[in-house]
């Protein structure tokens, strides 16, 4: 609160030494008439103040006292009236038959005598109204409370704006608080005016339940890879059930659930776990509602909730389109590749491309030669050749498998970057690093470091330390340290568990408990092959997922996995990974189980040429959009001159196509390379899609991407019910204002003009001739007169 201070000062001061000698000499004259007096002191004394403090006060208005100060000068200070119109206040709080709207319409006046008239009286008022978009309004006659979001503060800076330049002695703010623009504290209100907010609503709590909070993640695990959270808060509800469905596009039920409230201020968590039945973009419905009360939701009479806008939401499931690619390179045919194969050969987003070497780099025939010479002495004298031409009749013999065309692998493993970018992950099986070049070793390091790819080696008789790997490219991005020594001693009876991290890791388990995943555990066949490493092996940062325990009863490490700059590695020691499953159709599910986890883990987060994401824009009032596109070449560099087209489209009706195709073309961002930028605003609730094809300087197609969103302004709009107070009182602390009751309006305007303001006056008033001061000295004379005939001293 701050106030003008008022002030006393004296305009006669050329009496003031008359005056004090009037006062010296009644002193004495008293002190003298008492001297002699039979009485007591405290008598003697009560009487003396008395006569005294009389004579003082006439001596005083001799000296012309004033009482002056400022005040806010009547008609030169604007003064903000700012109402709230979001539908938000057409909550009816607990026992009041009138919402939220009309109380406040009912207190915003406009009879001659209320606190409006007086505000006009001594200020330039500005009335508003405020939702998404701030208004001017002339009598509040356009409260309708249909907007679908409270721009709080978004309405502040606008209104100060506005009236920048204006003398603007305050903001009378009219709302429940329950801002969609703010969360937690407001943004520095520093250059507002003092902001008085004025709470509309009970804190009393409301019999609702909302929807707070919903978070979609996707994991490796198999049976359900998609994971559904939503925090619901059920206030009133304490003791009842709430049940949570979860509806696919088609209205068809997907899960549901029903969980007990205990407390009205704890939020009840509900988990939904789930498979997409197709790739690509999957939008679900979540609705929430008490357990005796959820079907009727069609019928609000049967409900008691204060409001069924919060009750749902709807979620994006983006699965991907297009198939992730896996290179697999064998030094040699084994089971491993069969099963593997045949694993992910039912999966629709992974496809696997093999090259398999069966046959070493050996010359066909021996030559007797001149002494140093190791080409075919028959081409001898063709000119000046090459060593890799030379030597083209003594390469490995590579096959090739699930080739995408006759060109893709045909000069063997990949020799330049765009040829390799091309897949999302690695896998090394049971291959030497001589059959790799130096410069592909350090491209698939770039691989993993800087594309983010995944990279996997399998344990096998030419994999790890006996393939030679130690201080090598390859050898730095795997999780353990090659170099130290291996363990001697065969293996055998190896019999796998899962270490904690294990545990933890959705993608290394097959059973959706821990019972039976230990039960799976302890019923599978020994694996009899694995490459010996010390638990001291694993880097810093890697982790064990996976231990074997051998013969002797003695574990050692089995799967380990690490992150590796912005791509992850692993190494799957095991070097018959595919045992028991020639036998027991029950592993052999399993086993292609274990694979198509380990696969999607390997490529679960590997970004894509082209990448599209929406983000909300920051304290945007229309809940604007930000849609980002990220482009890169084939490898996978910024890309940049490139046009990018956007079409987004607009699905109101989960079941039905797009209602609304909006086209849009995004600009080359100003801060980073590669990326490219558009701003759209949701005008209706429901779905989005949108889809953005991204063209090179040549005009050329170079790529697609699509991404997915929902838009429900009324479930953040409702998301709160009860009034945001601590909102109010920071923005009216951080203004220099403070919260006023409803009904103290009326004696707030009145005290208007005692507050600091932009332009003000002085005033001042005369004491000296006030009545009040010769009554009140009178009162002293007669008060010492009638205590002294009271005690018989007169």
């Amino acid at each position: 609160m701050t106030e003008l201070f008022a002030s006393l000062f004296f305009s006669g001061l050329n009496w003031l030494w008359p005056a004090a000698a009037l006062v010296g000499a009644a002193l004495l004259l008293v002190s003298w008439s008492y001297r002699g007096t039979p009485a007591p002191s405290v008598l003697r004394t009560a009487c003396g103040v008395l006569k005294l403090l009389g004579i003082l006060l006439l001596g005083l208005c001799l000296l012309e006292p004033l009482w002056s100060g400022q005040r806010a000068k009547p008609g030169a200070n604007v003064f903000v009236v700012l109402a709230d119109n979001s539908q938000g206040m057409q909550i009816r709080d607990r026992g009041d038959t009138k919402s939220r709207g009309a109380v406040l319409r009912e207190n915003l006046g406009g009879k001659p005598d209320d606190w409006t008239a007086k505000l006009e009286a001594g200020f330039q008022v500005r009335r508003y109204i405020f939702d998404s978009r701030v208004q001017p309004t002339k009598d509040f006659s356009e409260l309708n409370f249909d907007g679908r979001a409270t721009a709080l503060d978004a309405a502040l800076r606008q209104v100060t704006e506005r009236l920048q330049g204006q003398p603007v002695a305050g903001i009378l703010l009219m709302s429940d608080g329950n801002a969609t623009d703010v969360t937690g504290e407001p943004s520095d209100l520093r250059g507002l005016p003092p902001v008085y907010p004025v709470v509309i609503g009970r804190d009393d709590a409301i019999k609702d339940i909302s929807i707070q909070k919903t978070t979609v993640s996707q994991t490796a695990f198999e049976d359900a890879p998609v994971t559904i959270q939503a925090d619901v808060m059920a206030a009133g509800y304490a003791g009842e059930r709430v049940t949570a469905r979860l509806l696919d596009a088609s209205g068809k039920r997907v899960g549901e659930h029903t969980l007990d409230v205990n407390r009205d201020d704890t939020p009840v968590a509900f988990r939904f776990e789930l498979r997409p039945e197709k790739p690509g973009l999957s939008f679900y419905r979540l609705q929430v509602g008490a357990q005796k009360e959820i079907d009727s939701t069609n019928d609000f009479s049967r409900i008691a909730e204060a409001t069924l806008a919060n009750n749902q939401r709807v979620l994006t499931v983006d699965r991907g389109r297009e198939p992730r690619r896996i290179l697999y390179v064998s030094g040699r045919p084994n089971w491993e590749f069969k099963f593997l194969n045949r694993a992910l050969s039912e999966e629709e987003q992974v496809q696997l491309v093999g090259l398999i070497r069966i046959a070493k780099r050996e010359p066909k025939f021996q030559f007797r030669s001149r002494e140093g010479e190791s080409s075919n002495p028959l081409f001898r004298g063709f000119g000046n050749q090459s060593k890799e031409e030379i030597e083209q009749y003594d390469k490995p013999v590579l096959v090739r498998l699930n080739t995408k065309d006759e060109f893709e692998l045909r000069g063997g493993f990949p020799k330049t970057v765009e040829d390799l970018y091309v897949y999302q992950a690695i896998i090394v099986d049971d291959l030497e690093a001589e059959f790799f070049t130096r410069d592909q070793m350090m491209m698939v390091q770039r691989f993993v470091s800087e594309r983010g790819g995944g990279f996997l080696m399998l344990g096998g008789v030419e994999s790890f330390q006996r393939g030679a790997y130690q201080r090598t490219p390859i050898g730095d991005i795997l999780p353990i340290y090659l170099d130290r020594g291996a363990e001697s001693g065969p293996v055998s009876e190896l019999k796998m568990d899962l270490t904690r991290e294990g545990w933890l890791a959705p993608w290394t388990r097959l059973r959706s408990n821990e019972a039976e995943e230990k039960k799976r555990l302890e019923s599978m066949v020994p694996f009899q092959s694995l490459n010996v490493v010390r638990d001291s092996d694993k880097k810093p940062g890697a982790s064990v997922l996976a231990t074997v325990t051998d013969q002797n009863n003695k574990s050692h490490p089995a799967l380990v996995v690490q992150r590796f700059g912005l791509g992850r590695s692993a190494a799957l020691l095991l070097g018959d990974f595919w045992h028991g499953v020639l036998h027991d159709e029950a592993i052999h599910r399993d086993r292609d189980k274990a694979w198509r986890q380990i696969v999607r883990w390997m490529v679960a987060d590997v970004p894509n040429r082209f990448d599209l994401q929406v983000t909300p824009v920051k304290n945007d009032p229309n809940q604007a959009l930000q849609i980002q596109v990220r482009a890169r070449d084939k490898k996978f560099l910024p890309l940049d001159n490139a046009i990018v087209r956007l079409t987004v489209q607009t699905m109101t009706n989960l079941s039905s196509k797009a209602t609304n195709v909006v086209n849009l073309t995004a600009e080359p961002s100003l801060t980073e390379p590669g990326l490219y930028e558009a701003v759209f605003i949701p005008r209706d609730a429901g779905a989005y899609r949108a889809e953005a094809a991204v063209l090179d300087p040549n005009g050329a197609e170079a790529g697609r991407a699509e991404v997915g969103w929902t838009a429900d302004p009324a479930a953040e709009e409702f998301k709160s019910l009860k009034p945001n107070r601590a909102l109010m009182e920071s923005i009216a602390r951080q203004s220099g204002g403070e919260v006023i009751a409803l009904n103290r309006l009326d004696e707030f305007v009145r005290g208007l003009p005692d507050r600091k303001a932009p332009v003000t006056e002085n005033w001042s008033f005369p004491l000296w001739h006030t009545p009040v001061i010769f009554l009140l000295a009178l009162a002293c004379f007669i008060a010492e007169w009638g205590l002294r005939r009271w005690k018989g001293l007169a």
